[in-house]
């Protein structure tokens, strides 16, 4: 007999419509492992598998972005490739995972265009804004030949510059905002539907900065193109991350310097925007570099090999970012500092249009993920015995 609770969710599940192929695969597999739960330790998707019965679209987008890729039940799993069942929980999450980030962009088309072509279009907007850029300021006389002892804002006003980048960066804001707030919408009552409490708040959080389920359910890390465990993406993710918050932190700071005390930019070592900005550039590049190598030679089955070309993209803008913020330190004197600005520019307008469609919309998604889980754990389990 079916209990009340895999009637309810059968009921949520023909509410909100059919399966797309991704979203079955990702239906077959789990009531499959439900039948086995010899990986329930490792994530925090199976101990959430365990209280379901049946996986409705909310149940299965909450579990496919509870999964951080690490592998391990891949290689632990008996039924995997070439065994009849071909049980592969990564690619399977991975492909819902990114199908998500479409449907839940906004606008939806932006989301569905840069899934299908991210490397190319995350290219081609840098390299289009940072011509314009340029353009603009050869018009301006700026371009070439220019005094540059005034710094930046003798080439770009600072009031034209925050007059582009500060619409660009409420967007981001805006679009990732709607998006993870329907999200969160949907899976809410597939998790319980209690509410949030700050024990729960403050468990996701942890385990989402230090990105605890990158370990491999043990300890012992991620798999990448064999069978060997590695810490290297839980390490690069980290330099990545953290990068990219130090220089959103030199950025805001600057701003407080600029507004507040009247101090204009340029900043000299080892004033502290400058100093966060340097770390941060620097653990960016490093951490975007490594990621880009490990996705480049990660073997197709620990992932879905459709979103390389999604995945890339976000990685080479982060990249040109830190790269041309770094080098702009460095040669900030000099006749070539106008058109370093200029393709600095370009490449972060063009990282903040796409932020909601890509690799950092999963990172926002995941942890109302691990919100969602850190408050259904805290519930009665009555479908099984597992869970955290």
């Amino acid at each position: 007999m079916q209990t009340l609770d895999a009637l309810a969710q059968q009921a949520r599940a023909l509410a909100q419509g059919a399966l797309t192929v991704a979203e079955t695969e990702v239906d077959r597999q789990m009531h499959i492992c439900n039948g086995c739960r010899y990986c329930e330790g490792f994530c925090a998707v199976f101990p959430a598998m365990t209280r379901r019965l049946e996986f409705g679209k909310a149940d299965i987008h909450y579990m496919a972005n509870l999964c951080h890729n690490c592998g391990a039940c891949l290689h632990a799993c008996q039924y995997a490739p070439p065994h009849e069942f071909a049980i592969n929980v990564p690619k399977a999450m991975a492909q819902v995972r990114g199908q998500t980030y479409a449907d839940y962009a906004w606008p939806r088309g932006l989301g569905q265009l840069y899934q299908r072509n991210g490397l190319t279009m995350a290219l081609a907007l840098a390299a289009g804004l940072g011509l314009f850029l340029a353009l603009a300021m050869h018009r301006q006389g700026t371009l070439w030949d220019v005094h540059v002892a005034g710094g930046f804002y003798a080439v770009f006003p600072h009031q034209l510059m925050v007059g582009l980048f500060a619409p660009i960066f409420i967007f981001a804001v805006l679009a990732l905002g709607l998006g993870v707030r329907r999200f969160w919408r949907d899976v809410t009552p597939a998790t319980s539907g209690a509410a949030l409490g700050a024990t729960a708040s403050a468990e996701a959080a942890h385990a989402a900065l230090r990105l605890k389920y990158l370990d491999g359910g043990h300890g012992e890390g991620c798999h990448n193109e064999d069978d060997a465990w590695t810490h290297a993406r839980r390490r690069f993710h980290h330099l990545t991350f953290y990068g990219f918050m130090l220089c959103f932190a030199a950025t805001s700071v600057a701003t407080v310097y600029h507004y507040v005390f009247g101090w204009p930019a340029p900043y000299a070592l080892p004033s502290v925007p400058k100093l966060l900005g340097v770390v941060g550039g620097v653990s960016l590049l490093c951490g975007a570099v490594g990621l880009a190598w490990l996705n480049i030679r990660r073997h197709p089955d620990h992932g879905d090999p459709a979103q390389k070309p999604m995945d890339l993209g976000f990685i080479a803008l982060l990249a040109v970012t830190s790269l041309s913020g770094l080098l702009l330190w460095l040669l900030g004197g000099t006749a070539a500092m106008p058109l370093l600005l200029a393709i600095h520019l370009g490449t972060v307008m063009a990282l903040f249009l796409t932020l909601p469609y890509g690799k950092f919309a999963h990172g926002i998604f995941r942890t109302a993920a691990l919100l969602r889980f850190a408050v259904e754990k805290r519930q009665p389990n009555r479908l099984g015995l597992g869970g955290e």
